[in-house]
């Protein structure tokens, strides 16, 4: 268990080149991002433990912005303070964000997207049993009891009958903090120490009220900054909650974007390593160049780096309160749960024929049976994919 070795240090030019890595090999979304960094950083690094790993991708889970990002950030802040913190975040959102301008500046001049589907097809696969593997791992520490365990199916259930996955981790927090609390007869008590945990979103309510006032605001730099700033202050869930305040932002109430490029510009984001959220580059380029591109990159990430820096020195305290913890337990027990949900749907999507069934089967038995860093598992998967199609 990584929990018992002792963890290492790190320099603020290992955290940048290690996240510089994975900002441009982590393919295939959020689940598959916390994966590698699991592997990266709990297992073969030993900077964090599991349980700091569970702890903060709970909290990740629980403010708006793009979790696998938070979770880069809040390793950044754990190993070296706010230097670290901005070096983390900052380094596993670059080199996402110089592809994904890159593509921008082609879409524009050319107008169509680059065909990217034969290497995708073969990624896809291998991110799912990355994904696999990780939840093996993570399981043993973050669904230690039975109590957890059921926490851990009710979340998974609730959130494939469409339950918002806000309202799933806030549940598992709930019952936990409950079963502990009856167990130890302070109900009272366990509602008010779970309230601690679930009100690090409003932290940042005041800023939310201040961003939606960029409506007051001409077209423009100053304009788009505020209305990528009000989308990533808001903005929990999936790809798909992202693509409908983008689609009510810049479609409907702008009319910066036709229909067209916003699913342009969310399908570059899919298919470029790193954050999703790097599809405000995108946007923020065919709206207004390059300077646009860095303001819409700057807005939709600075609340993830504030909301961090204001709940990580939090998490600790948390711990120490037994109900709390309890409820932090059942959080870590459900982020588990929606992340085994979406290697489920990602494993339909992906794994459709014999081709793909064996780049599954042989990236599992890479990972499991002779432990092959998940960076080769992907770089593999691309080169076989780019041959075949």
């Amino acid at each position: 268990m990584a929990d018992s070795t002792e963890i290492r240090e790190a320099s603020l030019g290992e955290i940048a080149l290690v996240f510089l890595k994975l900002g441009t090999i982590a393919f295939g979304g959020p689940a598959a991002h916390l994966a590698m960094m699991e592997e990266e950083f709990v297992r073969r690094r030993q900077w964090i433990t599991q349980a700091e790993f569970l702890d903060r991708l709970a909290t990740a889970n629980l403010i708006p912005g793009p979790s696998s990002t938070e979770v880069a950030i809040f390793v950044g802040q754990l190993k070296r303070g706010w230097r670290g913190l901005i070096v983390a975040g900052g380094c596993f959102i670059i080199p996402a964000v110089v592809i994904v301008s890159v593509i921008a500046w082609a879409y524009v001049r050319f107008g169509s997207l680059p065909k990217a589907e034969g290497v995708l097809s073969a990624i896809k696969p291998a991110v799912v049993a990355i994904v696999i593997q990780a939840l093996g791992k993570l399981g043993r520490t973050g669904v230690r009891t039975p109590l957890l365990a059921v926490i851990a199916v009710l979340a998974a259930a609730l959130n494939l009958v469409g339950v918002s996955p806000v309202l799933v981790l806030v549940f598992a927090g709930l019952v936990s903090a409950a079963a502990w609390a009856m167990k130890n007869r302070l109900l009272g008590a366990g509602v008010v120490g779970f309230q601690k945990v679930v009100g690090l979103p409003k932290v940042f309510a005041g800023a939310m009220a201040v961003t939606a006032m960029g409506a007051a605001f001409p077209v423009g730099l100053v304009r788009l900054f505020l209305s990528f700033l009000k989308v990533g202050s808001v903005v929990f869930g999936s790809g798909y909650v992202l693509l409908a305040f983008l689609q009510t932002e810049f479609v409907e109430r702008l009319h910066w974007l036709t229909d067209k490029q916003l699913i342009d510009a969310v399908a570059v984001g899919q298919f470029t390593p790193g954050p999703l959220f790097t599809t405000a580059t995108f946007i923020g380029y065919v709206v207004a160049g390059w300077a646009g591109a860095a303001v819409a990159t700057a807005g939709i990430f600075l609340p993830g780096f504030v909301l961090v820096a204001v709940s990580g020195p939090l998490i600790p305290r948390l711990r120490r309160s037994a109900v709390a913890a309890a409820a932090l337990d059942g959080v870590v027990a459900g982020s588990l749960a929606l992340m085994a949900v979406v290697a489920w749907q990602l494993g339909k999507a992906s794994i459709v024929d014999r081709t793909t069934l064996v780049v599954f089967g042989a990236s599992l038995i890479a990972l499991l049976r002779f432990r092959v860093n998940s960076a080769w598992v992907v770089a593999a998967a691309a080169v076989l994919g780019w041959v075949m199609r």
